[in-house]
This record gives structure tokens, sequence and C-alpha cells, in this order.
């Protein structure tokens, strides 16, 4: 004889299958707090600009995917942009689909719903694969009846197979992207900036954070990036413990194969020059401007 749960016994049918279905319903938008640790960036950019203006004529078209709190409340898996657009429109709700997900379910949902974005930066990518790999990955050691069908499903292959197929990307892809999340925040922005490419961020990934906070001074003092091969280089020295100050100085600067011959001039000299925050691109715009009305005026008292 099978006794009946506590849950059975405190909750009626209504409340156990409203439990384990899916629903609708509009939330108060500070009931519902963001995904712990979410990869992906919410901007305040045109395309956010013009989900305001959408939200504030018809409301949010598509509810979006929450999951409820044992401590009250909701949790957000997608709809980040959704809220925010809400919050700034002025609205005091916004629909939402609410389901019941594990902790590993709600970051694969999460992580699968914000890739079907058209741009993805380099570091969502990073951290978003990361999340999802580790949550499949305790999902293929658990035992219990409900991860049968994955294990039966993906028997012989790896995680990162099957992430790699399912976003589309290679298993070595997947593992670089994996180790951007090694670097620091400073280093990974210039990833994102697309100041430095894919390959030589992997090698930088491996340096301690310390010689890392050191290469990314040394990169803006100097107002140049590390090719792949002097990645390879600077990851070489620091793990010989040979790495300092002086000798990343020579590597980056070292002339790089086709590499123009360019004239620097150290960035505090020009700082005076310039408001507070100017991009290193306003800043040499400007100067070729001023260069080209002082050739003009040379010109002019040559005649």
């Amino acid at each position: 004889m099978n006794l009946p749960s506590a849950d059975d016994l405190f909750t009626t049918q209504e409340e156990r299958n409203q439990k384990n279905q899916e629903y609708v319903k509009d939330i108060s938008i500070y009931e519902i707090t963001d995904f712990p640790n979410h990869p992906f960036k919410v901007k305040m950019d045109d395309k956010m600009l013009e989900t305001i203006e959408s939200v504030r004529d018809h409301g949010v078209l598509v509810p979006a995917l929450v999951r409820e709190k044992p401590t009250g409340g909701y949790e957000m898996i997608s709809g980040h942009r959704r809220k925010m657009a809400s919050e700034l429109a002025g609205k005091e709700t916004m629909p939402c689909i609410v389901r019941n997900l594990s902790d590993d379910q709600a970051v694969i949902v999460m992580v699968d719903s914000n890739l079907q974005r058209e741009e993805i930066l380099p570091s969502e990518k990073a951290f978003a694969y990361k999340m999802k790999l580790d949550a499949m990955k305790r999902q293929g050691q658990r035992r219990d009846l409900t991860s049968v069908p994955l294990a039966q499903k993906f028997k012989g292959k790896t995680s990162r197979e099957i992430l790699g197929e399912q976003v589309g990307e290679s298993q070595d892809q997947i593992r670089r992207y994996i180790r951007l999340t090694e670097l620091i925040p400073e280093i990974l922005e210039m990833v994102d900036d697309k100041k430095i490419s894919m390959r030589p961020a992997v090698e930088l990934s491996y340096l301690p954070k310390e010689e890392q906070e050191i290469l990314y001074d040394t990169m803006e003092s100097e107002a140049c990036t590390p090719s792949h091969a002097q990645a390879i280089k600077i990851r070489k020295f620091s793990a010989e413990g040979r790495l300092n100050e002086d000798v990343l100085l020579s590597i980056i600067t070292e002339e790089k194969p086709n590499q123009v011959e360019q004239w620097k001039i150290p960035k505090n000299r020009l700082k005076k020059y310039f408001p507070s925050g100017t991009s290193q691109q306003k800043m040499e715009e400007t100067i070729i401007k001023a260069l080209e009305l002082y050739r003009k005026r040379e010109k002019s008292r040559e005649r």
C-alpha cells in the first residue's frame, strides 16, 4: 500500500496539476529576478529602443519564460530584454509562461533560447557554452529514471560532441570558446570588440590573471595586440616562468609579418587634447584631419 505524500495531503489536485504543467499569467516585473550569472548582455541599443516603443504601444506580445523560486517570486529563464523594456516603458506586469524546471533544465533552456539571437558576442557564447556543457554533464551523470532517455539517445558521445552538434560548432571551437572564460574581463572585452581574434585570445587565456593584467596594461600603453604567433610565444615564456614586463613589451612590439610600418605616439601625450573616454579610432581620425589642415596651410604659405 502506497501512503500519500505530504504534497498530496496538503495541496489540491488542481494545485498539483498546475505545479507539473506550464501556464501563462501576468506577473509583476518586480517579482521576477534575473537568471543567476546570466551570460547574455542586455544592452541599451537601437533594438532595445524599438522594443521599448513596441511594449509601450502594444505590451509584451511574446510571453517571457520563468520558473517559480522555492523562496517565492520567479526567476527569468528567457525574456530579460522584454523585462527591461517593460520597466523602461512604465509597465508594472508582463505576460509569462511559468514552467516547472530543474536547475540544469533551466540552464539548458536559457542558453538555447538566447542562442537564437542574430548577434552573439564571443564572451556570451563562451559563458553560455560553459554553463550548458556543465549542466549536460551533470544530467549525464544522473542515474534516476528521468535521465534514461537522454543516456540512450546520446550513448557513446561526449557532452561536447552533443553540444557541438546542437549549436553547429566543432568540438575544438567549443573548447576555444570555453577557454575564453579564463580571460580577465578587460581582455575578454577586447575579443568582443574584435581587437584580439580567437586563436591568440585562447593562448592568452592560459596566463595567470596577474600576467594577463600586466599584458593588458602593456597593450593599452603601446596601442597594439599580439598576433597568434606572439601569443604562443607569450604563453611559452609564462609556462617557463620567464615572463615579465620587459619580455612582454619586446614580444608584442616585434614587427609582425607583412605589417605596415607605424608611427607610435604614447597615449599619455595625447590625452590632454581629447575629452575623457575618446576612442583610439576617434583620436586617429581627428589627428589626420588636423594634419590635412596643417598641410593645406603650409602649401598656401609657399605660394
